[in-house]
This record gives structure tokens, sequence and C-alpha cells, in this order.
């Protein structure tokens, strides 16, 4: 079972329709995802956009979607109200004007949409980059509770074969307790799609081959992650072979307790995370879903450009799986 066929198993049980938001209403890959989601019994898409325009491309297109909910977001009613929550949200002073021109933004707009609980989540770039989607965010939404950073991680699927590479997309340059935070918001992430979490933390040394700064800021996150989560199996530093096949492990590290059998991998920095999972994804035929925004208080997720409508409503899907997630913590 694909880790979709699975979430959307566990979203049908709730009996809920969970609201996802999406600000590129008017992109017809948008609307051939949200046509499909609103056929099905666990996602109410709203569509934030010009109607017209909306209702337009959909007879244009011939895609079958009967009452679609759509936000003209620039022409909201409840502007002024919007604005005032959006002032508490940001936690500072910011000018009425500013903030005006800010919710002009459709980003902006379902951020605050999700922050104010009139929609679960949020799915957004196909229209837009990396940045403009989680800035929002971070500015209006904030951590989760316990948490202080917010990363952003990949599910790795290859038939039967689920992992997890973290982080790939916020944090360039993780200190030890940035990285062991990834590690804990990538078990909650495991957790979500049914895997058994085994964390290592990558490293180009395997317990002290090496030395040197990169390799003690590893094995410090390691440390530090053990002492918080001492139930959850993990181990670093570790080379990938280390922590990934078991008769490796047993030459290089056979005190381990991943023994080479690790499926949450935490990547020292930004740059080598970001790179390994295009390679496992061209080279090694893997399915890359994300990247997922973790430790969020509440579920905002970003879309490859080069999204087609199934990544949409796949996405789509994964994101009403994390509000459940937090509704059940």
């Amino acid at each position: 079972m694909s880790v979709f066929e699975l979430l959307e198993k566990k979203l049908t049980i709730t009996g809920k329709k969970y609201r996802i938001v999406f600000p590129e209403g008017e992109d017809l890959r948008i609307l051939r995802a949200a046509a499909q989601l609103a056929q099905g019994r666990v996602i109410e898409p709203i569509l934030l956009g010009d109607p017209k325009r909306i209702n337009m491309i959909l007879e244009k297109e011939k895609i079958i979607y009967s009452s679609p909910q759509i936000i003209d977001f620039m022409h909201y009613p409840r502007l002024a109200k919007l604005q005032q929550e959006f002032i508490n949200a940001r936690g500072k002073q910011v000018g009425n004007e500013m903030v005006k021109k800010l919710l002009q933004n459709p980003n902006y707009f379902g951020t605050m949409m999700v922050q104010i609980g009139n929609a679960d989540g949020m799915v957004s770039g196909v229209a837009h980059s990396t940045a403009e989607t989680v800035r929002p965010a971070l500015q209006l939404i904030h951590p989760a509770a316990g948490m202080k950073r917010v990363s952003g991680s990949f599910i790795m699927e290859r038939g039967e074969e689920k992992y997890i590479f973290a982080d790939c997309a916020i944090n360039p340059e993780p200190d030890s307790a940035t990285l062991a935070e990834i590690a804990y918001q990538s078990v909650q992430t495991a957790q979500m799609v049914g895997l058994d979490p085994q964390v290592a933390f990558l490293s180009f040394s395997t317990k002290g081959s090496a030395k040197g700064a990169m390799v003690e800021r590893v094995a410090q996150a390691c440390k530090l992650f053990k002492q918080t989560y001492p139930a959850i199996p993990a181990d670093g530093e570790l080379q990938f072979d280390a922590a990934f096949v078991p008769e490796i492990a047993a030459k290089k590290a056979p005190t381990s307790v991943l023994a080479g059998r690790a499926n949450i991998f935490v990547f020292p920095e930004l740059q080598s995370g970001n790179i390994a999972y295009k390679i496992a994804q061209r080279l090694g035929g893997f399915i890359a879903v994300g990247p997922i925004l973790q430790g969020l208080a509440k579920p905002i997720n970003d879309l490859s450009r080069g999204a087609n409508s199934d990544d949409i409503y796949n996405v789509a899907i994964l994101t009403a799986a994390q509000s459940m997630l937090g509704e059940e913590n």
C-alpha cells in the first residue's frame, strides 16, 4: 500500500472532511486536483482566485466540478477583521497598509485562513517558490508547541520501500540542537506514514573514523537526541552505508542499535540532503514526496513548480493527515 493510500484510508475512518486551501486556485493543475479531491470523502478544497476566471477555466477544460468553493481574496468582505487577526498572529506591530498589501498575496491570505481556523491546511507552490510559500507560515503560524524550528523532509518511496530524508528544504547549516530537532520532527512524519522510526545521523565519518568540527556536530546531535528521546532507536555519526547496509554496519559500527536498518536519514546540512534526495529520485527511481514542512503548529505544504495534478492531490492528502495528527496530539 502506498503512503497516500494508507493516509487516505486513515482519513476516511475519521469521517471528517478536511478543508485544504489552495492559493493558486486559477492554475489548471490545481483545478484538476481539486475537482478530483472534491469527489472524494476526505478533502473539501477551498480555491483562492477570481470566481469568474476559475469557472471559465473549468468550463473551457470540461472539468466536472460541482459548486467549487471559491474565495475572491482581492475583494474579501471581512478584510478589516482579517487585518487585525493578521497583526495579532504576526506578534509585532505592522502598519495597516502593509497588512492590506500582504493579504493581497494569496499565500499570506491562505496562511491566515489556516491560522484563524477557516481551513485545516494549505497547499501551494505550483506558481510560487518555496520561500514564497514558507515565509508567511513562519511569520504567522510559527513552530508547534515544544518546537523551536521548522524543517523540510521528503518521503522517499519505491514499491514497498519507504524512507524519510531530512532536512532537504529549510535549514542550510543546522547546529547540533537543530539536527536533533529535525530528527524528532522526522520521527513524527515517519510514524504518520506507518514507519517504525530508526534514525541515522549521517556524516562522512562512522564512529570517529574521521575527525573535525563537522563530524563532532553530528555526533553531538545524536547524543542530544538520545538524551531527549531515549526510546527511539538512533545512532550517529554514521556514513550512509553503515546506516543502511547490515553487512557494512557489522564491520564499521558493530555496536550500532540500527544494525544497518535505518529508515530516517538526517543529513548534516541542507546541501547534502537536497542533493541526496534528487539522486535517489532520478537515479534510484524513488518517488520523492515533499518537501513536507515539519514542526509547524498547523500544516502548510509546498509543491514543486513542476508538480502535476496527481502530485497536488497527494500533497493535499498528506496535509490533511498532518492536521489529523495534530488533532490526535
